[in-house]
């Protein structure tokens, strides 16, 4: 990999390197929610929780903290630079693991995972900046893609992990995983990840200029409508991954083959990224994304009405991974569209874009997965309707046009990125 900073030269990387390690940051995050799932059960009899539901908080606390916390990773980035900060999340990350480990009660483990749940938004935010640090456009969303598909891995294998641990020693060993994968990471990142910030990027630590480049990154219209839309996709996924256990393994009564259909659903998933990484540069992020997103509203209405006449677990599955894979080509896309104007403040845009989109899609999924009901009802009925308010939103930063292939108006034309920073 070349780049500006001395300090990429020091750590040379080729693509497939740096797309395996922007993954398995993102993985990070991906593993404290995913391996979390077939404990909650345990941890919900074990903590003496009175009402069932309360166990989904272990996620949603998880995941409102790390939307809040994306505010200032950033932000730190844009001034100290991508390394340090990714290095400082990973070892608190670490720390907070072995913290939910010991936790005694219910309400300290909550306390211990919003922590994480904090220090894990970098694992999110560096990916994406250090991505737009090297690619723009279509480019962007190819290697998004990329990676998106390599961390849906995760999803794929937590959850067995998870229940395989449950079968020899207990739900606390489950934060031991995450502390010897977050040891792992750290080695790799402190070893081979560069510094990709421009030295001519390098923003003041002043809350003037980095309220100024987030309201930014708010203010840009070829932007907003599509990572709000995004957080909208994304809440009613959260909601989904709520109540799956419920849903899948309890009401649908697939028991302890529930880690395996939801791993079966993420490797579809990871296909359907594949398969974006290989025709996003060919037809347009957008054209991509915006047939996406009308499928995924077809595809949820029509599993909604299947829901509405009862269905059986052989119905739901196939169903809910066809409407699940329509999201592989919104996100990275979607994401890649929203970051093109900010090549200049690409960690502060990716901070706020971030912030929104996970917060918000926290909050939309945590009242999605309290809506549970012992059927699939809710989350299928929120997702036809976070689908049409994604599609109105991505109709107001089109002006209200779809499948154009254009470059988005405004900050980028007016400062595009150095050359010389891609492979």
């Amino acid at each position: 990999m070349r780049s500006p900073d001395a300090q990429s030269d020091r750590f040379p990387m080729g693509e497939v390197e740096f797309v395996a390690l922007m993954a398995s940051l993102q993985a990070l995050m991906a593993l404290s929610i995913d391996v979390m799932l077939p404990a909650l059960g345990a941890i919900s009899r074990d903590l003496h929780l009175a009402d069932p539901n309360s166990r989904q908080l272990i996620v949603g606390v998880f995941l409102i903290c790390s939307g809040l916390g994306s505010l200032f990773p950033g932000a730190l980035a844009d001034r100290f630079g991508r390394r340090p900060v990714v290095l400082t999340a990973i070892g608190a990350y670490i720390a907070t693991a072995f913290l939910c480990a010991i936790s005694g009660s219910f309400l300290l483990l909550l306390i211990a995972r919003g922590f994480m749940g904090a220090f894990c938004s970098a694992m999110m935010v560096m990916p994406m900046t250090i991505l737009r640090d090297r690619f723009d456009g279509d480019r962007m969303a190819r290697t998004q893609s990329l990676v998106a598909m390599t961390f849906m891995v995760v999803p794929m294998v937590a959850p067995m992990i998870g229940q395989t641990v449950l079968l020899f020693v207990g739900w606390r060993w489950i934060f031991g995983i995450m502390c010897t994968m977050g040891v792992l990471v750290f080695a790799w990142s402190f070893m081979r990840l560069p510094e990709t910030l421009h030295p001519d990027y390098r923003q003041p630590i002043q809350p003037r200029v980095i309220g100024g480049n987030m309201l930014l990154a708010l203010k840009e219209r070829s932007a907003f409508g599509y990572f709000l839309g995004a957080a909208f996709v994304q809440g009613a996924l959260f909601g989904y991954i709520n109540s799956a256990q419920q849903l899948v393994g309890e009401h649908f009564g697939a028991g302890t083959f529930f880690p395996v259909i939801f791993g079966g659903m993420a490797l579809v998933m990871a296909c359907s990224n594949f398969l974006n990484s290989r025709i996003v540069e060919k037809f347009g992020a957008r054209r991509v994304s915006h047939t996406a997103l009308l499928c995924y509203i077809l595809f949820a209405a029509v599993h909604l009405v299947f829901a509405m006449r009862g269905e059986s677990i052989w119905a739901f599955i196939p169903l809910m991974t066809v409407t699940m894979c329509m999201m592989s080509f919104i996100g990275a896309n979607f994401q890649a569209i929203s970051l093109q104007p900010f090549a200049r403040i690409a960690g502060a845009a990716a901070s706020v874009m971030s912030f929104v989109r996970t917060v918000l899609g926290a909050a939309l999924g945590s009242l999605i997965g309290q809506a549970y009901d012992g059927t699939a009802r809710p989350i299928l009925g929120a997702m036809v309707v976070c689908g049409l308010t994604g599609l109105v939103l991505v109709l107001y930063s089109e002006h209200g046009r779809l499948f154009r292939r254009v470059n988005p108006p405004g900050f980028y034309k007016a400062h595009p990125p150095s050359a010389g920073h891609e492979f």
